[in-house]
């Protein structure tokens, strides 16, 4: 069956009209209507006919011509297929007559197809057709017009279609795969790519299919599928990684850089360097300037400084301790940073109050995309890392923590090997927690984040034995910070505060027997107590296209404190004695700082950084110093690989011991602060993509040192120069450190670095007789208790395309010297007035140093990508080599002739780690 169809008007129609003969065509009786053919016009005004046959009928207009409207076709006659012909294609040409009253009453064939029935049919449905009558000047006509019957099969059915929707993506992290392609058995063209979710939508007919999906880093996949007619399927479709990568998180691009030196690690760099147990801040010890104070000990040593003397940062937020232990990991659970930034000299004016380098955790932006888990478990610790993301709210929570079983562990292998019963009661413990708490608000962001570390060592008495005695150290703090930031127009608006509580200190228990009855008690305590509330703001603001302005300050108020009681206190020591700032019972003091900074780019290729900070220090009851530390950075591009960089600075902090001690910290103001300048200059060049070389020459002048012994801190003995009104010294650093480094990128990192060191100090110190006593004093240019004169880092880590990595440090040292300071002091051979052979105590200019020391590290570890969560399996082994590193020796005579003899202490520290992480 087909529809009728007419053809446009034709330019040139046969019009007829009705006309009687008679006299001006008036009809009479005896005349009879006849049709009268005109020709018709077509044109831009419309359809008409001439003004001479107009005239002629008496149709005349104003124009001169008679307009025509034409036929409308109001009711299809659709014409059947014959029988026998259904399905037949064809096509009938009919002149139709319309009369006055639009029907049809005269059908003609003009063009018949091949079949002759089709045209008998269109013939025979043709006077169905009606229409609304044409008229020509508003009378209704009569017209001839050409029409087509195509008589056309019908369309076949439309194929029945089922609809297949789902995702793509990556297997292990769950990421969603943006532009995946999704290929349907085994076409060319791609069906369909995925949005930016990693979500798609196919139709496909009924039946089995094979669907390929390819995305770019991942390995392609095929998945078998049969959709049953009316079904609409729902899938997931995972693309195993090309590499397996289980730290997944939000990595902020690097700051652009303006200071002298900056080292900035993400991601593997942090995570994957062998003797660092996988964890971020462990990986500085392997910077250029850097010394340690022994094998695996991870506080730094920058230039030579104090290990005090450097700073430690969250997010510009400044914490007392950065590892558990001195050889575990650091405080901070690995989720929550994304990026390391070390600064080993000449830092921006934003870091106030330190003598020497910063480094500077930067947490890790929440992600809002879905839920994420991590857990892991070592030989020594376990944590777990959970994060939440509320859409609706806009709200982010992260929790996170470790806690560690080595006491557990110690204990059991005492057991098993058989050791002496002391290791039984050997506890070495620590934990940690994070918590944050992120709120978009507007287009900024609000951020709660806790976070507190315990460590706690010593040796705990035996329960059973009646004066037994044990004893430990522990260092323990909790920090809560609030902060908000905003953006404004080319800069942004930030605005915090924290409070805090620290402690350190020593405790003394025995076994006794208090009411009858045997228990362990408390005999005596050295604590440090300190807490803290600080608030801070800072303003950065882009005032054109090449100048940029940052300001900021900061106020902290300490409340320090020490406890003293028991006794089982150390010797000498009086509790409350005020004229003792380590044995003062309380402290306040104020801290207050403002920084300006502008960045200014006078061309592309210079850029120069003047800034200054001013620093209050506020002792009670009325002790205040200032200090103005002007600085400048300036950086030259002589080409687009090659830069020159230099830069100096003003720098002062309070005295300092060993390891920051929450009380030292502030009631040692009372010996003034310490000061000096740190100058800087180098060369950064990248010769081509994958290789970064810098160099670097530095010169420290310290005009004022206030630097403890911990020893003697910790057992309350007092220097001559120490219990001196004036206790300060002075002295100066200088070295150069090199640098080869090529950043993650194809599967690989890995650097090489050397640092030539030389610390030195203006001390005063004892000489002494063979009779060991002191005979005079005297005063010299020493070498630094910390110096180490060369240090050598090689790193290399290489991911397989099995999902393999293996990675290896080479690290070398040489010797500090043996002061007594973390160490030994050297002695001599002398012969006392009696004749006997003895040792006495070197003099301060006549010190030996610990020989060199190189030591190997090795990990190696395997990934997996499950479905929906990834595992990763490393064994991380610090000192493979089994070296042995020499920390200070023993001063004796040998068993035999009675002769002197020096002994080393030196242990082959080996640290294997393995440890199982899962991500989810």
């Amino acid at each position: 069956m087909s529809l009728p169809r007419h053809l446009p008007w034709l330019p040139l129609v046969l019009l007829l009209l009705p006309f009687a003969a008679g006299a001006q065509g008036v009809p009479s009786e005896a005349s009879a209507p006849r049709a009268v053919e005109v020709e018709v016009q077509a044109g831009d005004g419309g359809t008409s006919i001439s003004s001479e046959d107009a005239r002629r009928l008496g149709l005349v207009t104003d124009g001169g011509e008679a307009p025509l409207v034409p036929p409308v076709l109001l009711a299809d006659s659709p014409a059947a297929w014959p029988e026998g012909l259904e399905g037949t294609p064809g096509e009938v040409t009919l002149e139709l007559l319309v009369d006055e009253q639009g029907a049809v009453a005269e059908v003609k064939v003009v063009q018949a197809p091949s079949e002759p029935r089709l045209a008998e049919a269109a013939q025979k449905a043709a006077p169905g057709l009606r229409f609304q009558p044409a008229t020509l000047g508003g009378v209704a006509v009569s017209v001839r017009l050409p029409f087509v019957y195509r008589f056309e099969p019908p369309p076949p059915p439309a194929p029945v279609r089922v609809r297949l929707s789902g995702e793509v993506r990556a297997r292990g992290t769950r990421r969603p795969l943006a532009d995946a392609a999704l290929f349907i058995d085994g076409e060319a063209t791609p069906a369909a790519t995925t949005d930016a979710q990693g979500r798609f939508t196919l139709e496909v007919p009924p039946g089995a299919h094979r669907i390929e999906v390819r995305s770019p880093g991942h390995l392609p996949a095929t998945f078998e599928e049969t959709l049953a007619p009316g079904q609409t399927l729902q899938v997931v479709y995972r693309l195993q990684p090309g590499v397996v990568n289980p730290y997944e998180t939000v990595v902020r691009d690097d700051k652009p850089r303006t200071e002298v030196t900056r080292f900035s690690l993400h991601e593997q760099e942090i995570r994957e360097v062998p003797g660092t147990q996988g964890d971020p801040f462990r990986v500085v010890m392997l910077m250029p300037g850097v010394g340690s104070l022994a094998s695996g000990v991870s506080y730094p040593v920058v230039r030579g400084s104090q290990p005090a003397a450097t700073g430690f940062f969250l997010d510009g937020v400044r914490i007392p301790m950065l590892y558990h232990l001195l050889l575990g990991p650091a405080v901070v659970h690995p989720d929550f940073i994304d990026t390391v930034d070390f600064y080993p000299g000449t830092p921006s004016v934003q870091y106030g109050r330190l003598l020497g380098g910063v480094v500077e955790g930067r947490l890790s932006r929440p992600r809002e995309d879905r839920l994420h888990a991590t857990v892991y478990a070592d030989f020594i610790n376990a944590g777990g890392f959970v994060e939440y993301p509320f859409a609706s709210t806009g709200t982010s929570i992260s929790v996170a923590g470790r806690i560690s079983y080595t006491a557990l562990l110690i204990s059991t292998m005492a057991n098993v090997l058989n050791l002496a019963e002391d290791a039984n009661r050997t506890r070495a413990g620590f934990w940690d927690y994070q918590a944050r708490i992120e709120q978009k608000v507007g287009k900024g962001r609000l951020r709660l984040f806790a976070l507190g570390s315990s460590d706690d060592v010593g040796l705990s008495p035996d329960e059973k034995v009646l004066d037994s005695a044990g004893g430990g150290v522990f260092q323990r703090f909790h920090r809560v910070d609030l902060r908000g930031t905003y953006p404004v127009e080319g800069g942004e608006l930030e605005a915090g505060i924290t409070v805090g509580l620290d402690g350190a200190g020593l405790i003394g228990d025995e076994t006794r027997v208090i009411q009858e009855q045997q228990q362990v008690v408390r005999v005596g305590e050295y604590r440090m107590d300190q807490a803290l509330v600080s608030a801070r703001a800072g303003w950065r603001q882009q005032l054109g296209q090449r100048l940029e302005l940052r300001m900021g300050g900061d106020v902290e108020h300490r409340r320090a404190a020490v406890v003293l009681r028991g006794t089982g206190v150390p010797p000498g020591t009086r509790p409350g004695d005020p004229s003792d700032p380590l044995k003062s019972p309380s402290t306040l003091t104020t801290f207050s700082g403002a920084f300006a900074e502008l960045t200014w780019n006078p061309s592309e290729r210079w850029t120069l950084v003047p800034g200054v900070r001013v620093d209050a220090y506020h002792l009670v009851p009325g002790l205040t110093f200032t200090g103005v530390e002007p600085r400048l950075t300036v950086r030259h591009a002589l080409s687009e690989t090659l830069t020159l960089k230099g830069g100096a600075g003003l720098f002062h902090q309070p005295p300092t011991v060993l390891l920051h001690l929450p009380v030292l910290d502030s009631a040692g103001l009372r010996y003034g602060l310490q000061e000096g300048v740190q100058m800087d200059v180098g060369a950064e060049w990248r010769p081509f993509d994958g290789l970064e070389l810098s160099a670097d020459a530095f010169y420290n002048p310290l005009s004022r040192t206030v630097e403890f012994d911990l020893a003697e801190v910790a057992e309350n003995r007092r220097r001559a120069s120490v219990s001196s009104e004036d206790p300060s010294e002075s002295g100066y650093a200088y070295g150069f450190e090199l640098m080869a480094r090529h950043p993650l990128g194809r599967q690989w990192f890995g650097w090489v670095s050397y640092s030539f060191l030389q610390s030195k100090r203006r001390v005063r110190f004892d000489r002494y007789d063979d009779n060991n006593r002191v005979l005079s004093s005297g005063e010299a240019t020493l070498p630094f208790a910390f110096e180490q004169a060369h240090v050598l880092n090689t790193a290399l880590s290489y991911k397989f395309g099995n999902n393999y990595t293996v990675g290896a440090v080479v690290h070398f040292n040489t010797g500090r010297p043996e002061s007594g300071e973390i160490t030994s002091h050297t002695q001599r051979v002398a012969t006392d007035p009696q004749g006997n052979v003895t040792w006495v105590r070197a003099d301060g200019d006549r010190l030996g140093r610990l020989p060199p020391f190189f030591r190997v590290d090795l990990r190696a570890a395997k990934s997996w990508a499950k479905d929906d969560y990834t595992l990763d399996l490393s064994l991380d082994i610090l000192n493979v080599s089994v070296q042995s590193e020499v920390y200070g020796y023993t001063y004796g005579f040998d068993e035999g002739g009675g002769l002197p003899e020096r002994r080393a202490i030196k242990i082959p520290l080996v640290l294997p780690m393995l440890g199982l992480k899962g991500t989810y």
